[in-house]
């Protein structure tokens, strides 16, 4: 039996206590004009531990996971700290900041993937890190392939109800061995029942499989854009957590590394990457390597562990820079003299200035067109985009825009969604995702909200113009049988068309049928050849045809009545085309009387 993946939390104070704490510093240490940028949907926000049960099984079955927690002091800016993720080999190398190369591509292409499929979902790379480093340990360290699939296989504990939850086999054992029971598989740790829906290929190899990162990586970033969940949003960011394992030092777990990865890091070969603490699972790199460092339960820095109750663990904010000033000695220290300089006098600091805090967001404009159009089917050439600035003209980075479709109209944006939430880059523009007109021809309009800011919204003109519709040039029929049929039935073969403009087949041509009295009189015949409409009554007009995506036209069976005789099947399409078809019609014959007996 494959180890566990790691030690499964026990929920008590001490652990409670860590988290929570470990928390509140990360949380106050996010980037300018992100936190308060949710001002708008404070409504949408739950008390922590108050989020509701997702509908389905968590991804992971609510399994064991690792319980590590990010070390004490995290990733800084440049140059402001010794504690930098810096490079390999560079002498201030953090190694928990470390990700193994496969995986850490495997992350960034997942949200490069998702950034294009559903660009309203906003989903960051650091997430997946985080769940990653949470449920695999970033796959044992980064124990992968060159394709991505882990050396051996990644499993969790038996879900056979014995302190887990109890899920009996889904997959007869092709992913986790177990044909009695599921375990989660592989590095984001799916059961295979969630495999069996989120499932993706990530490497384009043609496969799903949850023990390659590529795949799974792109599975889970599916997963947690599901529902419209828009990621920048605190409460749906939230919910698309719990959906992976339903507890709330779970989630705890996961947006501690979260922001510890967004503050930085490093990529690292594969094999190499830091092992969770009592994870004795494998991996070629530094296992166990810095664990009374870097990992660990209460670790970071070797020397506060978070054991203490009157010492809580903290992490500081972005402006509560580390000193990296040289200490000196206290006065008398060394024989040095208080006032004299080298002695042991602490040199006076420089006064420091407080780091400046982004404005926010007090105007958006427009950015190129503000009037927009596609054909009905279509999408649209632009998208709507604006700018977001401060009170000074400023750009305002990582601001959310809300784009809305307003009106009627089967206009959506990319992900079929009608409204989507944007982050601005550096230079202050969010763009909208694509546009997909719908077939609903009309006017509408795209509204730009900045949330949670009393910046006015910015309009687009937003029109969908009616599909032209498609012409003929030329009718030619398929085959040239001789169409023949007794009176009081109906024609056996069927009758097929081709519709042509230029040359090329042409789809979605109107065509119209009728039966006429002659070419040169083509008054509507009332008697021979005969269609049913839909209600199964005889006609001899048909309007409502169309040919197909191969510009061909097969009509529906024609019947005849008791009229024998040649009659004319006039064939009209959209754009002129006219093709007639003669019907030969010949009396049924009548079985002659039996003579009588002699």
């Amino acid at each position: 039996m494959a180890p566990l993946i790691g030690r499964r939390l026990r929920k008590g104070a001490a652990t409670t206590a860590v988290a929570a704490a470990a928390m509140a510093a990360l949380t106050a240490s996010q980037a300018p004009g992100f936190a308060d940028s949710d001002q708008g949907d404070r409504h949408r926000e739950q008390r922590a531990g108050e989020a509701p049960a997702p509908d389905d099984t968590p991804i992971d079955g609510g399994s064991s996971y690792h319980t590590d927690l990010p070390p004490l002091v995290t990733p800084d800016k440049p140059g402001s700290s010794i504690d930098l993720p810096g490079l390999p080999g560079s002498g201030n190398t953090k190694p928990e900041a470390g990700i193994p190369a496969s995986v850490l591509d495997a992350y960034k292409k997942a949200e490069a993937a998702l950034r294009e499929s559903n660009p309203g979902c906003n989903l960051p790379w650091q997430l997946l890190a985080a769940i990653g480093k949470v449920e695999s340990g970033q796959a044992r360290g980064g124990n992968v392939k060159a394709d991505g699939t882990t050396v051996s296989p990644i499993l969790g504990p038996v879900l056979n109800g014995d302190g887990f939850a109890l899920i009996k086999d889904t997959d007869g054992g092709a992913y986790d061995g177990d044909s009695t029971h599921d375990r989660a598989v592989g590095p984001m740790q799916f059961i295979p029942s969630t495999w069996a829906n989120w499932g993706r290929d990530g490497n384009g190899d043609g496969e799903r499989d949850p023990n390659n990162i590529y795949d799974a990586a792109l599975a889970a970033g599916n997963y947690l854009c599901a529902d419209g969940r828009d990621l920048s949003v605190k409460a749906d960011l939230d919910r698309a957590i719990l959906g992976y394992n339903h507890s709330q030092e779970y989630l705890n777990t996961v947006l501690s590394w979260f922001e510890y990865y967004k503050r930085g890091t490093h990529e690292v070969p594969d094999g190499t990457g830091v092992l969770p603490s009592g994870d004795g699972s494998g991996g070629s790199g530094d296992k166990g390597k810095d664990s009374g460092k870097d990992s660990g339960n209460g670790g970071g820095n070797g020397k506060d562990t978070g054991k203490d109750p009157e010492h809580p663990r903290t992490l500081p904010k972005p402006e509560d820079k580390p000193d990296t000033s040289t200490p000196t000695p206290p006065a008398g220290e060394n024989g040095g003299t208080p006032g004299t300089p080298g002695t042991g006098t602490p040199t006076p600091k420089p006064p420091t200035t407080p780091p400046s805090t982004p404005s926010g967001t007090s105007k958006l404009t427009t950015v190129g067109a503000k009037e927009l159009s596609a054909v009905a089917g279509t999408d649209f050439a632009q998208s709507p985009r604006v700018k977001a600035v401060d009170a000074v003209g400023k750009p305002v980075a990582g601001a959310r825009v809300r784009y809305e479709i307003l009106g009627e109209t089967d206009t959506r944006f990319l992900g079929l969604v009608k409204s989507a939430t944007m982050l601005t880059g550096t230079d202050g523009t969010a763009t909208a995702p694509k546009l997909l007109a719908g077939e609903k021809a009309g006017t509408f309009t795209v509204r730009a909200t900045a949330v949670g800011r009393e910046a006015a919204p910015v309009e687009f003109a937003a029109t969908v113009k009616a599909r032209p519709v498609p012409q003929a040039d030329a009718l030619a029929r398929s085959g040239d049988k001789e169409l023949t049929a007794r009176t009081g039935a109906s024609f056996a073969d069927a009758l097929t068309v081709t519709a042509t403009s230029k040359g090329k087949a042409t789809a979605d041509v109107p065509v119209t049928a009728t039966m006429i009295t002659s070419a040169k009189d083509p008054d509507l015949n009332d008697k021979g050849p005969y269609f049913l409409d839909d209600k199964g009554k005889p006609v001899r007009t048909l309007t409502a045809l169309k040919t197909d995506a191969l510009g061909q036209l097969t009509l529906p069976k024609i019947l005849t009545d008791d009229h024998a005789g040649t009659f004319l099947l006039r064939l009209t399409a959209k754009g002129g085309a006219v093709l007639d078809i003669e019907l030969t019609v010949t009396q049924a014959q009548t079985q002659a009387p039996a003579s009588p007996a002699s």
